[in-house]
């Protein structure tokens, strides 16, 4: 690992213990502490989205114009001013301004450091820096929304302005970081090409990298969409969970990631790919199972609860295979030069599914819950099919980079054992 990536794999720690901080509280600072209502708190949840849906086109184009670092520290002062105001923001459109630039930073430093994570790493060693990345985001969260969950007083706004003021630090201290920061060379595309319509007309016109799109929309949509909303909704009022078990089914879920991480790297490594995606779909189907147990399944209140977690522990293996496997994916599929965009592109496709899930699976996972867990068993499945569908369309360098090398390596006349 150079030093280059080193400094990234720091700022990603950053970012995430920042955000760590905060996410956690927002809702209630915003309805309670602020008495702002909860009216306005579902809208600042709803502007974070809007914000990302906005940015995220134009961020594709700039960071393949321009490079990464500069948009990353353009996102980072953004998110840091926004943070800022958010801790000292009394009214209703003070908070929703702060919290447009707060979800816009954020929303651009995703692809940006994707896109550092690629240009500093080669075929061989991006699997295990978007584990290491993965890895550096939940633990940050983890140990962030610990401390956080410490300094907070619901009856002083004066403790949640210190968090937002935390938060802030840690972006202007990643500026710090990533300004230290010596890229390799890495192709831009020139302007004529990477311009508008005509860098989104060939991202388009890659027929893999639009089914891995549909295939992150599902994931993204039946996984992250459900874990604050449509799932815990469903603990709480079909299984009976109490909201400390709710938090254990939360820490459960991110202790298994971190456990797990590499030991899961070393399985998928040498897996298809395509594959590797197919199995998160086959686990998460038996999540869904599980968790249809809890709530439906008319056990003790203890079995319940040790199902709920086992639920949330589950998603979380899936997520460790994920996080090796889709973002080097999506770089692979990327032209020379065009990281930026497609990582942008696919951020892009996470937001929605972001945004859609919880709307579509709170309400259904309070109220209707067979269908709940019976609709996200057949998304599950789903992307099980889709992934094998995607197989179909990949080169084995993009499914099997490992293979497609050693055969490289075999032609190009490397020395042979004499006991081979």
């Amino acid at each position: 690992m150079g030093a280059a990536m080193r400094r990234i794999h720091v700022g990603n720690a950053l970012s995430a213990f920042g955000l760590g901080f905060t996410v956690p509280y927002l809702y209630v600072y915003v309805a309670q502490v602020r008495g702002l209502g909860a009216m306005t708190a579902g809208l600042v949840l709803a502007v974070f989205a809007v914000a990302a849906l906005i940015v995220l086109p134009f961020a594709g184009r700039a960071i393949v114009r321009r490079g990464p670092l500069p948009v990353l520290l353009t996102a980072l002062v953004t998110a840091a001013l926004g943070a800022l105001s958010l801790g000292i923001s009394s009214s209703a459109v003070a908070v929703l301004v702060s919290a447009s630039l707060l979800g816009a930073g954020q929303a651009v430093m995703q692809p940006a450091l994707a896109t550092m994570i690629v240009d500093c790493s080669s075929a061989d060693t991006r699997s295990r820096a978007f584990a290491m990345q993965f890895f550096l985001q939940n633990l940050g969260l983890g140990v962030g929304g610990l401390i956080g969950g410490h300094l907070v007083d619901t009856s002083s706004a004066a403790s949640f302005t210190l968090l937002f003021a935390i938060e802030a630090a840690m972006f202007l201290l990643l500026v710090v970081v990533m300004a230290t920061v010596r890229m390799p060379h890495a192709p831009r595309m020139d302007a004529p090409v990477s311009s508008g319509r005509g860098s989104w007309k060939q991202l388009l016109g890659n027929r893999a990298m639009v089914q891995l799109c549909v295939l992150g929309f599902v994931l993204f949509f039946a996984c992250y969409g459900q874990f604050e909303s449509g799932l815990s909704a469903y603990g709480v009022e079909a299984a009976g969970i109490s909201t400390s078990a709710l938090g254990t089914a939360l820490a459960a879920n991110t202790l298994v990631i971190v456990v797990a991480q590499f030991a899961v790297l070393r399985f998928v490594e040498r897996r298809r790919r395509s594959r590797v995606i197919a199995a998160v779909g086959l686990i998460w189907a038996v999540a869904w199972v599980v968790a249809g147990y809890a709530g439906l399944g008319h056990g003790s209140q203890e079995m319940a609860t040790a199902a709920f977690v086992s639920t949330y522990a589950l998603f979380g293996l899936g997520e460790a295979m994920l996080s090796p496997t889709v973002a080097p994916l999506v770089a692979d599929l990327a032209p020379e030069g065009m990281a930026g965009q497609y990582n942008s592109a696919f951020a892009l496709v996470k937001q929605l599914a972001l945004a859609v899930g919880p709307a579509v699976g709170g309400p259904l996972g309070a109220s209707l819950h067979a269908p709940y867990i019976v609709a996200f068993l057949v998304f599950s499945l789903g992307i099980t099919f889709l992934a094998v569908r995607l197989g179909r369309q990949l080169t084995e360098a993009q499914d099997q980079p490992w293979r497609a090398k050693s055969r490289v390596v075999a032609r190009g006349g490397a020395p042979v054992s004499a006991d081979v």
